[in-house]
């Protein structure tokens, strides 16, 4: 295996590993497992019940052998993940099951789905006899018998095999609680028949939701095994294929790349796996065609769509020198692309491990319920126990005391309790990756409950960061067009940024410039050079004095204002006179202003923080709605303008996306980087956006306060359904096989309310 594969296999990325658990049935099989590899010396375990997966941080060069062989002990399977490349190939057809067409077969799903249909089939007959007397004919009870003895032996068969392997291993799970309460159902069925007096002909069986006093041995309760083992086979497999769908966005995160690439070898294309693509290859992309990994374009003009990766739905204009994504969608040209990072590097890679590594990790409340249901199956089994001999003690019949202790260990399971929390992880960060939001883990959702104040870094994040031409005054008697035209054909000559942004600005407004001849750049000063046979000369003020071209009073007093303003002026002039002035500034982003209202609307207060000086700030800040500005801090100085606020109370989130935002991103208590911005900044923060646009910042905290809401939620009904159901049951209020139904549905409850996350809509739509 590959150093590449090893690291996708084994998950092995700063000093981890990643194993894929098997056999884990319900939340206190991963508590189980984690607190016994947690044992081991160095080694700290995350397992996740959700996910099927154990993220472990190890010394260096730890066998995993070691690992495996530690979770095989606790009764489950544990193996490295195949790497992608590894996994079956896809048959045709969508599965029955419904997971996507492209996708291979679950055999555990498959296996589930098999016991189901058969237990459902010889189940419900059972059920009908013993609710509607009317059915109920001289040897009914023996007909039930022949049809659910298949049911509580074969259909529960995974429950037993895991009781008795927990047994063996001194432990007890949920597992051990269907397994006991279907059993002795059955059992005691079995003593009714054959010992008591069920078995006799004409026995009739009246369906009753509550108790009623008897002597036992003329009851049977084979409607209570075989319903409850369908049941929860229900809930299972319902479970099993809502983690799958909660899982998709990942999965289809990962099957957005290109599958094969053109390369250019010695000037021809030659078809390869994009795969075996290598940093500094030259490949080509056709209209219609997937960018195949990160690179930069070499030759051609385009339109590329990125709404896979950003959610972004209007296509960026790319020409020669412009960075591209792989996954993104060539809309228009041919381009030809030289690869600059390749397979884990890619910007898709990187964006699936996030996602995959805060669906692994664990919030608080998580690590509480984990706690719980490590302690909550023996405690079940002793309020059992003790359900069954005070109900003897208080005089009430065998039979009477049985059903309430079969009803107390049914309720109880706290499958909905294991569920709660990652089932709404997984669905909300993979809806977040869809949208363009990636949240690096649980604990980040906690965060977004507090958070009162939002710092804006100004460039780049509020503004383009880019400089844009936004204004010119003419000299009187100077048409418009002729100082964009003469000024913007000199500036496209040179490199700097102001120049560029007077040249893409003219040629925007009065079409195809002129080729400049003897351009020269005057370092510092400005540009000189002659367009259509003018001398035309652009730059400072000083350098139009130089050659005695001198602004009108008008003129000087637009050029004063727009400086006070924050912005930067060119003086133009040819002929031996002044013609006019250009403003150039970083403009705000269209949707700031409309993202700042939004933030406003959550209760946030946002705060601008700039560099610049308090007029360009607060300029800025009165055109997109910001009232508090913090302005001239210089780069190294934000972390403690960050530091200052968390002091004076405040709970702070801070946006950012530039190098010298890594510090105060890693500093507030809530970090989003713009994924537009540099590697370390989205390294340092909690949250990336992978748009430039802010109203992504609003996403990104909305959805993580909806999928901690919906966390809650899940708890609030796991807790409030078992605290409420085991007196119930206890009481002998609750027949058996309802409290298998109603056990097996709250789980689909749960993770039923956590897929509605799949439906949450950007604010920017």
């Amino acid at each position: 295996m590959s150093s590449q594969a090893e690291q996708v296999a084994g998950g092995g990325l700063d000093g981890g590993i990643e194993l894929a658990i098997g056999g884990m049935t319900c939340a206190s099989c991963a508590n189980r497992v984690e607190r016994k590899l947690n044992k081991l010396d160095g080694v700290s375990a995350t397992v996740n019940y959700a996910t099927e997966k154990a993220r472990i941080t190890v010394p260096d060069g730890y066998d995993p052998g070691l690992l495996i062989e530690e979770v095989e002990k606790t009764g489950y399977t544990a193996s490295l993940p195949e790497p992608p490349a590894a996994a079956a190939p896809a048959a045709d057809g969508a599965p029955a099951d419904g997971t996507p067409a492209d996708e291979p077969e679950d055999p555990e799903l498959t296996s589930l789905r098999q016991r189901l249909i058969g237990s459902v089939v010889l189940t419900v007959p059972v059920i009908a006899m013993a609710m509607i007397p009317a059915l109920q004919f001289t040897y009914w009870q023996w007909l039930s018998l022949a049809l659910a003895a298949p049911v509580i032996v074969w259909g529960a068969w995974p429950f037993h095999r895991a009781a008795w392997a927990n047994l063996k291993h001194g432990a007890a799970t949920m597992d051990t609680l269907i397994s006991m309460g279907t059993l002795a159902a059955f059992l005691w069925s079995l003593y009714a028949l054959f010992l008591g007096t069920a078995g006799h002909p004409g026995m009739t069986h009246p369906f009753e939701l509550t108790v009623a006093p008897s002597d036992g041995a003329g009851n049977i309760y084979l409607e209570v095994g075989a319903g409850v083992t369908m049941f929860i086979l229900l809930g299972r497999w319902f479970e099993k294929r809502s983690k799958r769908q909660a899982g998709a966005a990942l999965r289809a995160l990962m099957e957005l790349g290109a599958k094969e690439v053109s390369v250019l070898r010695d000037g021809a294309e030659v078809r390869i796996p994009a795969g075996q693509l290598a940093v500094d290859d030259e490949f080509v992309v056709r209209p219609g065609e997937k960018i195949a990994t990160d690179g930069v374009v070499t030759q051609g003009t385009s339109a590329v769509d990125q709404s896979m990766l950003t959610g972004e739905s209007v296509p960026v204009e790319v020409a020669v020198g412009d960075s591209v994504t792989g996954a993104t969608v060539n809309a228009g040209g041919r381009l030809v692309v030289r690869a600059t990072r390749v397979g884990a590097d890619t910007q898709l890679a990187q964006m699936a491990r996030m996602v995959e590594d805060a669906q692994t990790g664990k919030a608080q409340v998580q690590r509480l319920a984990d706690r719980i249901s490590g302690v909550f199956v023996p405690v079940v089994i002793v309020i059992a126990v003790v359900t069954l001999v005070a109900w003897l003690v208080w005089g009430d019949s065998v039979s009477a005391a049985f059903t309430a202790a079969v009803a107390v260990l049914v309720i109880a399971c706290p499958c909905a309790l294991g569920l709660a929390t990652p089932t709404a992880l997984l669905v909300g960060t993979g809806r977040g990756a869809q949208m363009g939001v990636l949240i690096k883990g649980p604990e980040t959702l906690e965060s977004t409950r507090t958070i009162d104040t939002v710092v804006l870094d100004k460039t780049g994040t509020v503004t383009t960061g880019a400089m844009t031409l936004t204004d010119t005054v003419a000299e009187a008697g100077v048409a418009r067009a002729d100082l964009l035209r003469f000024a913007g054909a000199l500036e496209s000559a040179s490199e700097h940024p102001i120049a560029r942004a007077i040249a893409a600005g003219a040629a925007q407004e009065v079409g195809e410039l002129p080729a400049p001849q003897d351009f020269r750049n005057l370092e510092g000063r400005g540009v000189q050079g002659v367009v259509d046979g003018t001398a035309v000369v652009v730059g400072r003020e000083s350098l139009l004095a130089d050659w005695s071209q001198h602004l009108s009073p008008e003129v000087s007093r637009a050029k004063a204002d727009a400086e006070a303003a924050g912005r930067t002026v060119v003086t133009v002039g040819w002929n031996g006179e002044a013609r006019g002035i250009l403003i150039v500034a970083d403009t705000v982003k269209p949707t700031s202003a409309e993202a700042i209202a939004q933030l406003k609307d959550l209760g946030l207060t946002p705060i601008l923080l700039t560099g610049d000086n308090e007029a360009v700030a607060r300029q800025i800040a009165g055109e997109v709605g910001i009232d508090e500005v913090i302005a001239g801090v210089m780069p190294a100085d934000k972390v403690d303008v960050v530091t200052r606020l968390q002091g004076a109370g405040k709970v702070v989130a801070m946006v950012g996306d530039g190098v010298n935002d890594a510090p105060a991103l890693a500093q507030a208590d809530l970090g989003l980087a713009m994924g537009t911005g540099t590697d370390v900044a989205i390294e340092a923060s909690d949250i990336t956006l992978v748009r430039g646009d802010l109203r992504a910042a609003v996403d990104a905290i909305r959805l993580s306060r909806k999928t901690l809401s919906t966390i809650k939620t899940n708890l609030f009904w796991a807790f409030a359904y078992n605290v409420a159901a085991i007196p119930v049951a206890a009481l002998g209020m609750l027949n058996p096989m309802l409290a298998g139904a109603a056990m097996a549905f709250s789980s689909v409850f749960v993770v039923g309310n956590s897929l509605r996350l799949r439906g949450f809509r950007s604010v920017a739509r």
